[in-house]
């Protein structure tokens, strides 16, 4: 019974403690905030805040900002101006080379690599006896030359008979029998104008075609050179849009002599920027448009396809005044393949051979022009701007025999 009671007591104790423990918890905890109390009224008004809306401004002239007191004595800051941009000086415009007489100031440059042919044939005509070994030499230093098969031996016949008659050769009579009979093969018949000035209205329309590698892009801006030196408004065509550095390179080309470039973006239709300098030719009242292609592999079917379209785009405005052909003088033989492909795709009129000056294969501007039926109109003689020329036949072989 005893135990009964304790057990009662400790279990009352307990509770009273945990009762305690729960009451004094309670009482910690914090009471709600005082509702907040009315405004005075008679209080001056608290300075407004970020947001609030400014007091309606009294009726008392502004101080300017000489008379304000800033914060530490000091004199008013100046509200610093914005920088001046400078403009940019435009592109001076060059004066180019007048034409007349191009090829004769470049012909010590020619006769330097080309005067080998000139020469050796020169010195195997002046043997005492022309055996058929002499003349066998003679044939090999013409087709090593590029001269070609057909060209060789009508140049080879040709001499054969010429020295027979002649009987006794002086140098002299050598140098203008050599003469006479390089210029047959080189022909001084062709028109070798290019065509800029059409009949019906302008502008001229100059297509320029070729394969990578060949110098296409400077030789359209070096004949845009050409026409500005022949008192020629020009319009330039970007149609090479697979390389963005063509369109900057034929726009630097145009800037220095004072020609307006149209181009479009990069890997657009080359037909539409072709479609597009034309118009804007007319348009501009030009003279003459060039308008420059992408290089094109001879070999790939698809590409040139597509220059055939950019022939028959430009036709839907006016028909093409020139198709011109720039063809490497130093890849030889491979360039009559070049050029035979290319003359199936369009019309070519004309031949443009560059880097004439550094090779001794002259004989290319013979065995190209039987290929095609067509004449060479411009050699390139050089790096420089204005080393484009117009291609005379005197000139030439002058070159290639020496004085």
């Amino acid at each position: 019974m005893d135990i009964v009671i304790l057990a009662v007591v400790i279990a009352v104790v307990v509770l009273g403690a945990l009762g305690g423990l729960i009451v004094g918890t309670r009482r910690k905890k914090q009471l709600p905030p005082p509702p907040p109390a009315a405004p005075d009224i008679t209080a001056p008004p608290a300075e407004p805040h970020v947001g609030d809306e400014a007091e309606t401004p009294r009726d008392e002239p502004r101080r300017t900002i000489e008379e304000v007191d800033l914060p530490g004595g000091g004199a008013p800051t100046a509200v610093e101006e914005p920088p001046v941009v400078e403009e940019l000086p435009p592109t001076e415009i060059e004066i180019p080379e007048p034409t007349a007489g191009r090829l004769i100031r470049l012909r010590a440059r020619l006769s330097r690599s080309q005067n080998a042919l000139g020469k050796g044939l020169l010195t195997l005509l002046s043997r005492e006896h022309l055996d058929e070994d002499t003349w066998e030499e003679i044939e090999d230093t013409l087709l090593t030359a590029d001269v070609g098969v057909l060209p060789t031996q009508e140049l080879v016949d040709g001499l054969r008979e010429r020295v027979k008659v002649l009987g006794t050769r002086t140098p002299e009579e050598l140098r203008g029998l050599l003469r006479e009979e390089l210029l047959k093969l080189v022909g001084t018949d062709f028109d070798r104008t290019v065509k800029t000035e059409p009949e019906a209205s302008k502008p001229g329309i100059v297509m320029v075609v070729g394969v990578n590698g060949t110098g296409k892009t400077t030789t359209t801006g070096k004949l845009a050179r050409v026409l500005v030196a022949d008192g020629r408004s020009v319009v330039l065509g970007a149609a090479d849009t697979f390389r963005a550095a063509a369109a900057d390179q034929l726009q630097t080309w145009g800037e220095r002599v004072g020609a307006y470039t149209v181009r479009g973006p990069e890997g657009g239709d080359p037909a539409s920027v072709a479609f597009d300098a034309v118009k804007e030719g007319k348009e501009m009242g030009s003279d003459v448009v060039l308008i420059d292609t992408a290089g094109r592999l001879h070999t790939k079917t698809g590409l040139m396809d597509e220059l055939g379209k950019v022939k028959r785009v430009v036709e839907k405005h006016a028909p093409l005044d020139e198709v011109l052909l720039v063809l490497d003088a130093t890849t030889g033989q491979n360039g009559l393949v070049q050029a035979r492909v290319f003359a199936e795709v369009v019309d070519i009129t004309g031949i443009v051979l560059t880097k004439l000056d550094g090779t001794a294969k002259g004989g290319i501007v013979v065995a190209v022009q039987r290929e095609l039926g067509v004449p060479v109109k411009l050699i390139g003689l050089g790096e420089g701007a204005d080393d484009l020329a117009p291609f005379e036949p005197e000139a030439f072989v002058d070159a290639l025999i020496g004085e």
